[in-house]
C-alpha cells in the first residue's frame, strides 16, 4: 500500500476540476515538484488529458504501472499550485520545470 506525501485530510478543494489526470509516485509518495506535465487527447468524458510527472523518472520506472496512478487532477494541484494556472491549456501542450518555473516546451 502506498504512503502518500499529503494525508487525505490535508487535500483542499483548490480548482474545480472533477477531471482525472496520470501522475508518478515521485510527485504523490516522495513528495517532488511537477518537472515536466504534458496534454494529450482525452479517453473519456473525465479525462482531462493531463500527465504529469516529476522529470527525473527513468523509463524502466515509467514502464511499471505501480509507480503511476489516476488522481483527481485538483490532488495534483495539492501537490504542486505551480500547475494551475497552466491546466486550460491545449491538447498537444508540454510544460518542463527550468530555473523553478513551468515553461513551454516549443
Amino acid at each position: 500500500m502506498k504512503e502518500f506525501f499529503l494525508k487525505a485530510e490535508q487535500i483542499q478543494q483548490i480548482i474545480p476540476s472533477g477531471e482525472y489526470c496520470m501522475a508518478t509516485d515521485e510527485i504523490t509518495v516522495q513528495g517532488k515538484k511537477v518537472g515536466y506535465m504534458y496534454r494529450q487527447n482525452p479517453r473519456d468524458k473525465g479525462d482531462s488529458g493531463w500527465f504529469f510527472l516529476s522529470g527525473s523518472e527513468s523509463q524502466e520506472y515509467l514502464d511499471n504501472p505501480n509507480n503511476l496512478a489516476i488522481y483527481d487532477v485538483n490532488t495534483i494541484a495539492n501537490y504542486d499550485r505551480d500547475i494551475i494556472p497552466l491546466l486550460d491549456s491545449v491538447v498537444g501542450s508540454q510544460y518542463e520545470r527550468k530555473s523553478g518555473k513551468l515553461v513551454k516546451v516549443l
